[in-house]
């Protein structure tokens, strides 16, 4: 059972909510030299198409810093400066009208230069995520005598909390966290203990999290726990292949999870020895179609009488095949009857069907609860 969700104060990076009663955000990362704006930017264009809410966008040399008023001019949506080890580029970023911050604690440790920053952003509105990450934590704080060295989550919240202190100690409130880990059991555990002690938006993500097979898995595992428990306000999906793949990684976590739609869910077989129709192809065509056409909606493909009819009639379109003839339901009702070869121009056209109801306003589409239908809450992409 999902748990209710954390509350948080919201920010603004640009015209995104992000904490509060907001929908959870969709966040990638530009793999562009930043020095190249126009590479830059026709990648902004490419997330933003992929469904991205905000895109994150590295800063690490002046070149790229010389870079920033141009991109921030062309930018189709928020952006937000990356920033490891020189303060300098923050100021850039903020005097350039980026729309947000994030700093690494583990990499700027001088507190009057994190504090210059804190006050440059408060005077232009601009949030600062505090962005652990396990692999460039600071050094280990002294022990006293007989103290245990702390453990590699507690060290995360440790660098976490001092950051938020010199930004408080500034006055500066407009704080989101992330705690970042590539081993999953270290992210969640750091994320769990962050959670209670401050009042902030947590940003998720498993670092470095891999080839996109491996890092969706990976990415899907620990933010799938975390969101569960009603922890976190916007993902990143970090894959190593280009940025706009870890987008649909995101909303297919976001769907799964029934907190997010955007576009298509296929339900489809797993196929086994009772499936009586050609299912594979189907299901890719079919997923194909409706991912395409862009609508929130459920389409079940399903091969045999065994499970099919019943998870046919849980989607707002479905069919369940069998020895090549498939029985068409919208939301439970049987339509039409139709043989193999006519299985998917049969879906289409009931599907522009049920699209037409959805322009026109008078549809709302269906998900799984358990055994319950339920209507979405439908959440429109940016």
């Amino acid at each position: 059972m999902m748990s209710a969700r954390r509350k948080s104060k919201p920010v603004h990076v640009g015209d995104v909510q992000i904490g509060g009663d907001a929908p959870i955000a969709v966040q990638s990362m530009c793999s562009t030299d930043t020095a190249d704006v126009k590479a830059t930017v026709e990648q902004l264009h490419r997330l933003k198409d992929a469904g991205c809410d905000v895109v994150r966008i590295a800063v690490p040399d002046k070149e790229a810093a010389e870079a920033l008023p141009e991109i921030v001019r062309q930018k189709p949506l928020p952006i937000i400066a990356d920033i490891h080890f020189d303060y300098r580029w923050a100021l850039a970023a903020i005097r350039s009208g980026f729309d947000a911050l994030r700093l690494n604690p583990g990499n700027i440790r001088d507190a009057e230069k994190v504090t210059l920053v804190a006050k440059e952003a408060k005077e232009r509105g601009m949030p600062i995520r505090v962005g652990v990450n396990a692999g460039s934590l600071p050094p280990i704080r002294a022990l006293a005598d007989g103290e245990m060295p702390p453990t590699l989550p507690e060290r995360m919240v440790e660098a976490a909390l001092w950051e938020i202190k010199v930004l408080n100690d500034a006055d500066f409130d407009d704080i989101k966290i992330s705690m970042k880990a590539f081993d999953v059991p270290t992210m969640v555990e750091a994320y769990r203990r962050i959670a209670p002690m401050v009042p902030y938006p947590l940003h998720l993500g498993v670092t470095e999290a891999g080839t996109p097979r491996a890092g969706s898995v990976r990415s899907a595992i620990g933010i799938g726990i975390l969101l569960s428990e009603g922890i976190g306000d916007t993902i990143r999906v970090s894959l190593a292949a280009d940025p706009v793949e870890e987008v649909p990684v995101c909303w297919d976590i976001l769907n799964t999870l029934n907190l997010r739609k955007r576009g298509a869910t296929l339900v489809a077989c797993p196929t086994c020895g009772r499936i009586e129709i050609d299912l594979i192809p189907l299901a890719n065509k079919v997923e194909e179609h409706f991912v395409r056409r862009g609508k929130i909606l459920t389409v079940a493909v399903m091969g045999c009488v065994v499970n099919g009819p019943g998870e046919a009639r849980m989607a707002d379109l479905g069919i369940a095949g069998g020895k090549g003839r498939g029985v068409i339901f919208r939301k439970g009702e049987v339509v039409r009857t139709v043989d193999e070869p006519e299985f998917m121009d049969a879906l289409i056209e009931e599907g522009e069907k049920i699209i037409a109801e959805i322009e026109a306003g008078t549809y709302k589409p269906v998900s799984h609860a358990g055994d319950e239908v339920i209507p979405l809450l439908e959440v429109p992409a940016r």
